[in-house]
């Protein structure tokens, strides 16, 4: 029952994250970039309060905003919101550089279901508390 948002550009993993959280229950609503995730998030630049969404997962590479610079966005506008990072980047340093742009987890692509489920129930059901 978790109201997750995705802001993922690619097609195939809008298509793939949204079976594998659908199947496990969440409602998602996609946005293909950054900009439009801020844009589902706020209203004239101040943030929708309630919350519309539990949790954000956003890919750190896309086209017009990316996940780094939208996450750092919305937390600056004062977002408790958890996000989760999606990044294809499994090296020494990605993760701190994720959860230092305002990530409160993060996971690899490619996506591994059970590693998505679990971060996105875990941080989730903090994020529906706190709406």
């Amino acid at each position: 029952g978790l109201r997750v948002l995705l802001a993922e550009d690619g097609r195939d993993n809008q298509r793939l994250i949204t079976l594998h959280l659908r199947r496990a229950g969440a409602e998602v609503a996609i946005v293909p970039n950054g900009a439009e995730a801020v844009a589902a998030l706020t209203t004239g630049g101040v943030l929708r309060t309630p919350s519309p969404f539990d949790v954000l997962v956003c890919d750190m590479q896309m086209p017009e905003m990316d996940g780094y610079t939208a996450a750092r966005t919305l937390r600056a506008l004062g977002l408790s919101l958890p996000i989760v990072a999606l990044t294809a980047h499994a090296m020494s340093g990605d993760r701190e550089r994720c959860l230092a742009a305002g990530g409160d987890d993060y996971v690899t692509k490619p996506i591994d279901r059970a590693a998505l489920i679990d971060v996105v129930a875990r941080l989730g059901m903090r994020g529906a508390r706190a709406a």
